[in-house]
């Protein structure tokens, strides 16, 4: 016992003997190298050393940039004093292409409630659209003005006219192999708050891709007038249902008009019956048997849904060339597609 006590009582003296020598030799060490750096040691210049643009409070202050705000969608509960006030010199509806002012309702669906938001607008909003002149002012010599107007205006941002070489360059550097970025028109037809769209566009470009689709396709003469029109942009290319839409030599993206958007679709009025009963100068019975007679003809053509129908005219005018009876395959589409197909044609057939 007496030997292993002395045994474990050497080995701790030993330790304690290594521990302080250790701790001796690193401050010895530590003297010296604190020595060694006061008398040899090297600080770089700032010029041989510079500061990363990052890190610098100089350049920091200057390149910071103020964060932009989070985008915020307009909302029917944001109430302003002011309601916005835009200079378009044409009135504000839903979509230009489908709807027509020559055409009055014979009723409404919901109170005159305006799409734009309570207070937003300063423009009365009837049911159907919001009038750039008030109703109870409006004059033929009015109309006649904001035409003059929007003329003019057209003219000023349009400038001088593309020459072949840059309409074909400016065609080719929008197609679909070269870029993505494209609108596309749908069975509403071009809407309101596309002409938004199209200069959000206008502002990285010069001309933007559009591509019809559906029920707007049947007149597409109709749609180039509605574009040229509302956006004050020239058509430099058509090919089918596809559109190439410049914006002008004169276009500024900062002094781009002011576009109140939507806030939500409102519902379409109450107008006459597209599909009536009777044919004029024919009887009940006469109508039903030309009905039947109707559903034994073979058909003209089928239409599928979000196609493309420009060429449907041509094909039932020359049809009636041959037969007084024409029946085209509409299964797949919804029932306002096809009486909208029907209104269409049975216009465009009679003028």
């Amino acid at each position: 016992m007496k030997t292993t006590a002395v045994i474990s009582r050497l080995f701790r003296l030993k330790i304690r003997l290594e521990n302080s020598r250790h701790r001796l030799f690193s401050s010895t060490a530590a003297a010296a190298a604190s020595e060694l750096r006061s008398k040899y040691s090297f600080v770089a210049p700032p010029s041989l050393n510079p500061q990363s643009p990052n890190k610098n409070p100089k350049f920091q202050s200057q390149s910071r940039k103020p964060s932009k705000p989070p985008y915020r969608p307009p909302s029917s509960l944001d109430r302003s004093d002011r309601p916005i006030r835009s200079d378009l010199p044409f009135d504000f509806r839903f979509s230009y292409t489908e709807s027509s002012a020559k055409v009055r309702p014979i009723g409404l669906r919901e109170p005159k409630y305006s799409p734009f938001g309570p207070g937003r607008l300063d423009r009365v909003w009837t049911g159907v659209c919001a009038p750039a002149v008030d109703p109870k002012v409006a004059s033929a010599a009015i109309d006649d003005d904001l035409e003059e107007k929007r003329r003019a205006a057209r003219d000023r941002i349009q400038g001088e006219p593309l020459t072949n070489a840059e309409r074909k360059a400016l065609v080719e550097r929008y197609q679909r192999h070269k870029t993505k970025r494209q609108i596309n028109i749908g069975r509403d037809g071009l809407t309101h708050n596309m002409l938004n769209d199209i200069h959000n566009h206008w502002k990285l470009a010069e001309a933007v891709r559009i591509k019809c689709m559906g029920v707007p396709t049947v007149d597409m003469k109709n749609i180039c007038t509605q574009l040229e029109d509302k956006t004050m942009g020239a058509i430099i290319f058509r090919r089918g249902g596809q559109l190439v839409l410049y914006r002008g030599r004169n276009y500024k993206p900062k002094e781009r008009p002011l576009i109140p958007l939507m806030l939500w679709k409102p519902q379409e009025p109450v107008y006459p019956r597209l599909i009536k009963t009777t044919i004029e100068g024919l009887s009940m019975e006469e109508t039903k048997e030309m009905r039947k007679r109707g559903l034994s003809v073979p058909v003209l053509t089928r239409l599928s849904k979000n196609g493309y129908y420009g060429s449907i005219v041509p094909m039932v005018r020359d049809a009636f060339l041959n037969d007084e009876l024409v029946r085209i395959d509409c299964k797949g589409l919804p029932i306002s597609d096809y009486k909208k197909i029907g209104c269409k044609l049975r216009v465009m057939l009679s003028s």
